[in-house]
């Protein structure tokens, strides 16, 4: 099975949220691998966030990181490539390219988590292909990511939208990072989020606890535990490329 995780925004916690996915399917005896298309804002070897999300796990044999591409400024894939002074068309893998290395990952494991690069629309190849073409052309399962601060409703309304104007009837919604003492307008958007996944045919997985992996001691039982506490389903029938 393939997931495609995207969110929202950027820094809603779709690292975090690919790693729990991770522990849920390594919980289950899958074997899992963890596939970053565009990994930007790292230099040379710094890990990036399918390795974060390896090392929080504590590195399982049944668990393999990799990505596309890496560049060094933090930002779109296309304007980090020409901050590099690169030409996108080169520096930047293709769809076909993505979906090949995607299905070879499917081929050796169970479970395939597919990260992009901020939300559901932003580029990934110099062609303009998204996040949302990938997913598609993958046949994938969507897993939206959304924080619970001020302003989540009109984006999290936005990206669904936006979903299901792509033919994605079905997928999960998910908070990436929920606070410990909540306040009454984070209790109101969790329930507001509910409703509006309920209200567009998707399935609401819960909140995970904000500072999952702050203790790097502790990361992997911390994952482990928000994995078996969310309101997970069974895959909904994927979207198919028109």
């Amino acid at each position: 099975m393939i997931h495609v995780i995207t969110g929202t925004d950027t820094e809603v916690g779709k690292t975090v949220s690919t790693a729990v996915l991770a522990a849920r399917a390594l919980q289950l005896g899958q074997s899992v691998a963890i596939y970053k298309p565009a990994q930007t804002g790292v230099q040379g070897q710094e890990p990036g966030d399918a390795q974060d999300a390896a090392r929080w796990l504590g590195h399982p044999e049944r668990l393999t990181a990799s990505e596309g591409v890496r560049l060094a400024e933090p930002m779109a894939p296309a304007d980090a490539a020409l901050c590099a002074g690169l030409d996108p068309v080169l520096a930047l893998p293709s769809l076909d390219n993505h979906v090949q290395r995607i299905r070879e990952l499917a081929a050796r494991h169970d479970a395939v988590l597919v990260e992009g690069a901020g939300g559901l629309l932003v580029e990934l190849t110099a062609q303009g292909q998204n996040i949302a073409d990938l997913a598609a052309t993958l046949s994938a399962e969507l897993v939206v990511v959304a924080r619970p601060d001020l302003g989540t409703l009109n984006h999290s309304a936005l990206t669904l939208e936006a979903c299901l104007a792509r033919g994605f009837d079905r997928g999960t919604l998910l908070l990436g990072s929920y606070p410990a003492q909540p306040s009454v307008l984070h209790a109101r958007n969790l329930d507001n989020l509910r409703q509006l996944a309920a209200g567009r045919g998707w399935h609401f997985a819960g909140a995970l606890p904000a500072n999952l992996v702050a203790d790097p001691a502790g990361s992997r039982g911390a994952l482990h535990r928000a994995a078996g506490s969310l309101e997970w389903r069974q895959a909904a029938a994927p979207v198919t490329a028109s």
